[in-house]
């Protein structure tokens, strides 16, 4: 089943190969528009370079893969990226030749690893080296104090500090580039997008009593790599009394007849961007029982009332005022956010329940570029099984909203 999205003024996910997948020649023109995006953010904060660690931050500026996951736990690939002036990937030993295509690579330089994992009682001597090269690189860019980094070693930063800088956090400045989509890059979102599907059916049609929540996890596996997507950054799939509360990881259990199945997509996909929705399924081939319905149906009209007031220049707290309304038993058991920013990641902004804003909120503007998830958990604080549902949305540059996920609802809980 398909949500009526006339009546909430979106538009419909487009199947459109042309629109679901970038042209050869718009590739280059989408990395080059996203490498200005972070100059420009950078510039705007008077920062001379950013030194990035995090790889999906080197893919966005750069548009380099290499190790993803590897690199998110190692500090042994980096970016450096100057508000003006020569862009240095420094890449991982021995692997310097894959990304000597890119348009946004000036020059390919081997990484320096600044952990004691490589260099145990040389680290110390090895980041100061790391700092000597970054400060180089540095003064032939304008000069300047301001140096910005994110996800590198705490001596990094003192040795840059040493070095007369002051060491500033970069996620900010790549949040907000990332945050809003350069043109053709919502294309790349779609592409991944519709390739997740695929292997949500293959995954669906693989949930049968008898089988375990790691079996059917595996076919959604199985699918997105066979389709270039590089991983799936949770374990979020669960069944029965598991699916409450939420977030409850992926298990070896056996699911049973009658019993939901909950998953949240979470994969980092094609091109490096994330495919982000959920939906609740109800194995085997009864119908669902009136509590199952009941809980689908709440959670089901959290997201159409929420999707709807996702509009261009309404702000969080507007956003989070005119949200729907949870029943009291449902609260204490909210999924954490109603929406959330996505892009390669999980990404700004995070908007909060209107009871969390105060200690957990901050304000700021829906806006034009922007690509953003719609989140519900439903689950009774007495326990009992649960519903998730997500919808990942687009704000186009003509300010209407566009649904991206496409992926139909279970008839038989949605009554």
């Amino acid at each position: 089943m398909k949500m009526d999205l006339a009546s909430l003024g979106i538009l419909p996910p487009t199947q459109d190969p042309a629109d679901c997948e970038p042209a050869a020649d718009e590739i280059p023109r989408i990395l080059l528009d996203r490498l200005g995006r972070v100059r420009a953010e950078l510039a705007r904060r008077d920062i001379t370079a950013a030194v990035l660690f995090d790889p999906a931050h080197v893919r966005y500026a750069t548009g380099s893969r290499n190790m993803q996951v590897y690199s998110s736990r190692n500090p042994a690939r980096y970016a450096f990226v100057p508000a003006e002036g020569p862009v240095v990937l420094f890449e991982f030993s021995g692997c310097e030749h894959l990304a000597s295509h890119l348009p946004t690579v000036d020059e390919i330089r081997p990484a320096k690893a600044i952990s004691y994992y490589f260099n145990e009682k040389n680290t110390e001597a090895v980041t100061r080296a790391w700092a000597d090269e970054i400060s180089e690189l540095a003064r032939h860019c304008g000069g300047g104090e301001r140096i910005a980094i994110e996800s590198a070693t705490p001596q990094a930063a003192f040795e840059l500090q040493r070095r007369g800088y002051r060491v500033l956090d970069a996620q900010e400045p790549l949040e907000i580039a990332r945050a809003y989509k350069v043109p053709n890059e919502i294309k790349m979102v779609r592409s991944s997008l519709r390739a997740v599907e695929d292997g949500v059916r293959k995954l669906e049609a693989s949930i049968a009593p008898g089988v375990s929540e790691n079996a059917a996890w595996a076919k959604l596996h199985e699918h997105i790599i066979a389709t270039d997507a590089d991983f799936v950054e949770t374990r979020l799939m669960n069944s029965g009394p598991r699916t409450n509360p939420w977030f409850q990881e992926c298990s070896d259990r056996i699911i049973r007849d009658g019993e939901l199945v909950a998953l949240d997509t979470d994969v980092v996909g094609r091109y490096g961007y994330y495919a982000d929705f959920s939906r609740t399924f109800l194995c085997g081939d009864g119908e669902a029982s009136p509590a199952q319905r009941d809980l689908y149906k709440l959670a089901y009209e959290q997201i159409r009332t929420n999707m709807e007031n996702l509009k261009p220049g309404v702000s969080f707290k507007e956003y989070a005022e005119r949200a729907w309304q949870i029943p009291p038993a449902y609260r204490a058991r909210r999924y954490f956010a109603l929406a959330h920013g996505v892009g390669m990641n999980g990404e700004y902004p995070y908007i909060v329940h209107r009871e969390d804003i105060d200690d957990k909120g901050y304000d700021g503007i829906i806006a034009p570029g922007m690509t953003l998830c719609v989140e519900s958990f439903i689950g009774h604080e007495n326990g009992g099984e649960g519903v998730k549902l997500e919808e990942q949305l687009y704000v186009r540059d003509d300010g209407r909203v566009e649904l991206l996920s496409d992926y139909p609802f279970d008839a038989r809980l949605i009554g």
